[in-house]
């Protein structure tokens, strides 16, 4: 234990009864020791030297002396491999049906006695030996996976194994989950397996929350996903190539993935990175859509205290004329930290709050942990036990329910993998509904129990349906928050079926997407933990979860004046939009910080409102297209190498590109430009990429720079939807997309298509239909960036 991970479990056990979380921590390994099977004397196998193959629809199996591996090429051109049987399902990551098989795919021989499986956008070959090749139609090598090797118990038992990858030497890894050092990922080991680290956060820690084995490799040659499919505890271990100098020979990149248990299966999609990310989401499911009022600004303090601390923070909004959409409570508005409970007596009407509030136009929404306090007589521990005939709640190897310490004390886990459970979780959302709240978010669902030292986590023998399979922890704990997101986003559809459920968890997995979104967790305040925000909601997004943000301010601590501005100036322009800190952090209201912060907030604050419109429409093409709102600069132009590098900036869908301020003091930075003309939004002054500039940052704005020819939907003064066109550079065209908001129900979105274009001294509008192309009236357009070109 390093002095960092000390001072973390020195945060956590101070806050809990200490006698009690070292009687569980006792508990836990005890029961690890008796029902986790000892492996003993291990056996190495490799595949060996092939031996036949059988064609199959979309490929085949090739058949190794000590092995077997399918390969399945999609109608979708995503490719699928697995070794020793293991196929596409059960996947907690995929959605629906697997994809069929692409019925034009040829198996056929390739050079040293191996073999190919010819499609249309992808080449697989496979080796005498077991090496997987991944190569464009052209025979260029995107990824080459060696003889994978597996660790076998003599006794009998689950293998754990390893699979080692070399990419171009050029290649930028990017992607496993929510990283805190990136987005371009460094060389280092990475671990798999979702965790609450013990207290506030900083670039340098890993594992985090959402950790999953969803790597995005970006090269000359073309960009990849590759997605290992096995939820138990790993390691990525990562390292940049090098290209060799003069006549030196490069050297690859190399990916190692070590897993503990599972099957050897892998997804890879390859193309530009809009089609990967299109692929990604026909596999893992379509984001869900937040309801309009999730993209406008919500506020989150653990610690509000009363209902009348509630009244005086909304009332401190509206008096100073400041937007703000949702209002957070926290675990102190429960009754002794009970799930599904509410303190009366600080919060005697919460219903009426929450009508009062939403007349304001501000909704309420509820943290829900997992942990149901285990007392007799509790109506959410009752009620478990009487689920099915062994109760809702997670059991060890002798059938005895497990027990942790979290914030009620002595508590049991639901076992959210077994679906009776689920639904009876999904039901007691009801409650909330009735206490008034519009959404919900889900904390300290990795699973937390607290401990002072080792993993704040479940007993590893603990056992899970697994969707009636069964298995142990090992194979649960990355899915656990997951499918705890499952059941509430189906509850709540089923209790409240004419509006979309807004819910956001802390901890999820591969397609964690079809439920919601996520935030940072516990950020730590300081200029690092600012950086670390962005790196973590674009890794996300490459991973399939478009819709996150951070704790702007940080969790704890007090962020000064300077880097709270520069944080709400970048969370204003991300997905989710939250001030939140801890109880013992000072507060988040932009007026706390003085009369220039709370002008320039209410700067940001504004601008975030006038392109809600914008939101609106990258939160429906994220669920059509699987793009995510904010992406990293190299998304439409993955071979320029310098894009690929940079990590300070991003695009916001297709039209802006936001340069956040991350560091103290500057009121100026290098923005690096992809191709194109862009304008400041600010000044109107024009740049042409590729290229780096010098902008102006001022501590009123960060900088922010349009693509010339971009139309952009925003709030006009009446409120209605204004096209905004930025003027085509001279001789060029332009366009973009709009979807307009059909309210908070299941109602399908029109996606409006637009070009704009010079006509004479004029820039046109016009909208694209499937009838042909329609002007657009003066009335409806705003054109902005005529001077640039004078």
């Amino acid at each position: 234990m390093d002095g960092r991970e000390l001072v973390r479990s020195v945060w956590v056990f101070g806050r809990v009864r200490g006698p009690r979380a070292l009687r569980s921590v006792w508990r836990h390994r005890r029961a690890d020791a008796a029902g986790l099977p000892r492996r003993g004397p291990e056996r190495a196998r490799v595949p060996g030297r092939v031996v036949g193959v059988e064609p199959l629809p979309g490929g085949g199996i090739v058949r190794f002396a000590r092995s077997e591996l399918r390969v399945c090429v999609t109608g979708g051109a995503a490719v699928f491999w697995g070794w020793d049987g293991a196929e596409p399902s059960p996947s907690y990551a995929l959605a629906g049906e697997v994809p069929e098989p692409d019925a034009r795919v040829v198996l056929e021989p390739d050079t040293g006695d191996g073999w190919r499986v010819v499609a249309e956008r992808v080449t697989v070959a496979v080796s005498r030996n077991g090496a997987v090749e991944v190569r464009t139609p052209g025979g260029v090598v995107l990824r080459r996976e060696l003889p994978p090797r597996w660790w076998e118990p003599v006794d009998g038992g689950g293998a754990r194994w390893v699979q080692r990858s070399e990419v171009p030497a050029d290649a930028r890894f990017f992607g496993l989950g929510g990283r805190s050092a990136g987005p371009r990922l460094p060389d280092g080991t990475y671990r798999l397996w979702n965790t609450d680290p013990r207290g506030t956060f900083g670039p340098g820690t890993d594992p985090l929350y959402i950790t999953m084995p969803v790597q995005w490799v970006v090269a000359d040659a073309g960009a990849h996903l590759a997605f290992y499919d096995s939820t138990w505890d790993g390691r990525v271990t990562l390292r940049e190539g090098e290209e060799g100098a003069g006549s030196g020979h490069d050297r690859p990149g190399l990916s190692e993935v070590r897993m503990s248990g599972g099957p050897l299966r892998c997804w890879v999609v390859v193309g530009s990175p809009a089609r990967i990310a299109h692929g990604w989401t026909q596999l893992t499911g379509a984001p869900a859509v937040p309801p309009s009022w999730a993209l406008g600004p919500q506020h989150a303090r653990w610690g509000f205290g009363s209902a009348e601390e509630v009244r005086r923070v909304v009332a401190g909004y509206r008096e100073r004329g400041l937007p703000l959409s949702a209002l957070h409570l926290d675990i102190d508005h429960y009754d002794g930290h009970r799930v599904f409970t509410v303190d009366r007596e600080r919060f005697p009407d919460l219903p009426g709050l929450a009508a009062e509030l939403r007349e304001q136009g501000v909704r309420l929404v509820s943290i829900v942990d997992p942990a149901v306090k285990a007392e007799p007589g509790g109506a959410v521990y009752e009620g478990g036990a009487r689920v099915g005939a062994r109760g809702a709640f997670v059991r060890d190897a002798r059938g005895q329910v497990v027990r942790g310490v979290v914030w009620p004390g002595e508590c049991v886990y639901p076992d959210f993998t077994d679906p009776a459970v689920r639904e009876w979780w999904g039901g007691l959302y009801g409650e909330r509904l009735e206490q008034g709240f519009s959404g919900v978010w889900h904390d300290m669902n990795e699973p937390v129990s607290f401990a002072p030292f080792g993993d704040m986590t479940l007993p590893r023998s603990a056992r899970h349906a697994l969707e009636g399979r069964g298995g142990d922890h090992r194979e649960a704990h990355n899915v656990y928050g997951l499918a705890m997101a499952r059941a509430g986003y189906e509850g709540l559809a089923r209790l409240r079926p004419r509006e979309r459920p807004f819910l956001f968890s802390r901890s999820g997995w591969a397609g964690m997407q079809r439920y919601g979104g996520t935030w940072s967790g516990d950020v730590a305040t300081g200029w690092p933990g600012l950086r670390a925000s962005l790196a973590l909601v674009l890794g996300l997004g490459l991973c399939g979860v478009p819709y996150s943000g951070p704790d702007v301010g940080g969790f704890d601590g007090h962020p000064s004046p300077e880097l709270y501005l520069r944080w709400f100036q970048l969370g204003a322009w991300l997905p989710l939009f939250r001030t939140h800190a801890a109880i013992d952090a000072g507060r988040r209201e932009p007026w706390e910080f003085g009369p220039k912060v709370l002008e320039y907030a209410r700067a940001a604050l504004e601008e975030r409102e006038r392109l809600r419109p914008y939101f609106v429409t990258l939160a429906r093409l994220a669920r059509l297209t699987g793009a995510p709102y904010v992406r990293p600069l190299w998304w439409t132009a993955p071979e320029d190498r310098l894009l690929r590098d940079c990590e300070d900036a991003f695009l916001l869908g297709d039209a802006l590109l936001v340069a956040p301020v991350l560091v103290r003091g500057a009121e100026r930075r290098a923005v690096r430009l992809p191709r194109g003309h862009w304008y400041d939004m600010a000044t109107g002054q024009v740049y042409e990429g590729p290229g780096q500039v010098l902008v102006e940052a001022p501590l009123s704005r960060v900088p922010v720079l349009v693509r010339a020819g971009a139309v952009v939907p925003v709030r006009g003064e009446d409120g209605a939807v204004q096209l905004e066109v930025w003027a085509p550079a001279p001789g060029r065209s332009g366009g973009g997309l709009t979807v307009r908001d059909v309210g908070d129900g299941w109602e399908q979105a029109e996606v409006e298509r637009y070009v704009s274009r010079w006509e004479g001294d004029e820039v046109r509008v016009e909208r694209v239909t499937d009838q042909g192309v329609v002007a657009v009236g003066p009335e409806e357009v705003r054109v902005r960036g005529l001077g640039g070109w004078s």
